[in-house]
């Protein structure tokens, strides 16, 4: 905690804002952002990779947070305070950080892929400074961030050469999400089935839980995505400036739109239960890896020189 109450020393409004911000780069839909945009805009095997990293990361998090059990900074000292701005945001138990780990899934992946050095620290600054706005904030402990950080590390690596030439080889994306699936199969299993300890959080199960299914419709999603491309669809990734950010601002707006559109009329349909997280999160990643890319051909034409 000594680094921690060092940091809460130099908090300023300014610094707090500037964290804030930063940390927010780590969330889930500035994740979902940029694997959307590497999909639809770099390389396909980029916008998997990127996925891929996520998905296996969030399980191995999800898993290790729901079995750990470990507080958040201020519930182990009660006399440490966090940013308040924070808070609402910092909810399910503390280790380890899946900020910090959803920032290698955005910016490692990017790094790895990229073969210019001044991306490679970019992306490396990012990641580190999320890391740190996770402890400046109050959120996280050092050990939090530190075992995101290794874990994090960790996935990219090992997966860079499974998806670096994965559209060459498409066997390989078939064994990587059936792999997936079976991982995060095996974590809702142990989720829904485990007899977790009386004095475990309810609401932190229940996120733990709807988190599996969560992951288990996107993964399901990127699979049929992926076989229909390959069979049917078979986008571009090219176009000119002006098509690429008319493609991403109108698509990215009906993803997320779709996304948090279809959480009620779910629950009111199914309940609030696994399937309906699932399908919900299934429509949405369809929608972004098999039905928007069919509007690409028109998005290439828009900017394009005569």
């Amino acid at each position: 905690m000594e680094l921690l109450y060092a940091l809460e020393n130099i908090r300023c409004p300014l610094l707090d804002a500037v964290m804030g911000a930063v940390t927010e780069l780590g969330g889930e839909t500035v994740y979902m952002a940029v694997a959307i945009i590497a999909f639809w805009c770099v390389g396909k095997g980029l916008g998997y990779y990127i996925l891929s990293v996520g998905f296996a990361g969030t399980v191995l998090n999800q898993f290790l947070k729901i079995t750990c059990r470990v507080p958040r900074p201020w519930v182990q000292d009660p006399e440490f305070t966090i940013v308040e701005s924070a808070r609402e945001a910092a909810t399910g138990y503390s280790f380890p950080s899946g900020h910090t780990q959803n920032a290698f899934a955005s910016f490692g992946c990017i790094g790895m892929w990229s073969r210019r050095t001044l991306w490679r620290v970019v992306c490396a600054l990012i990641i580190a400074l999320i890391a740190l706005s996770r402890m400046y904030l109050g959120v996280h402990t050092p050990l939090d961030v530190g075992v995101a950080l290794v874990l994090g590390l960790a996935l990219t690596l090992a997966l860079w050469p499974l998806f670096r030439d994965i559209e060459e080889h498409p066997k390989r994306m078939y064994a990587a999400m059936a792999a997936l699936l079976a991982l995060t199969a095996a974590y809702i299993a142990y989720t829904e089935l485990f007899p977790f300890p009386a004095d475990t959080d309810a609401a932190n199960l229940a996120s733990a839980r709807s988190n599996g299914w969560k992951l288990f419709g996107s993964g399901l999603a990127m699979l049929i995505g992926f076989e229909l491309d390959r069979r049917y669809i078979r986008f571009e990734v090219k176009a000119p400036l002006l098509g690429q950010l008319l493609k991403c601002a109108a698509g990215l707006a009906l993803v997320m739109a779709i996304r948090a559109g279809l959480k009620q009329p779910l629950y009111a349909l199914m309940g609030e239960c696994g399937a309906a997280d699932a399908l919900r999160y299934f429509a949405t990643v369809l929608f972004a890896a098999a039905v928007w890319p069919l509007t690409f051909k028109l998005f290439a034409k828009i900017g394009a020189k005569k």
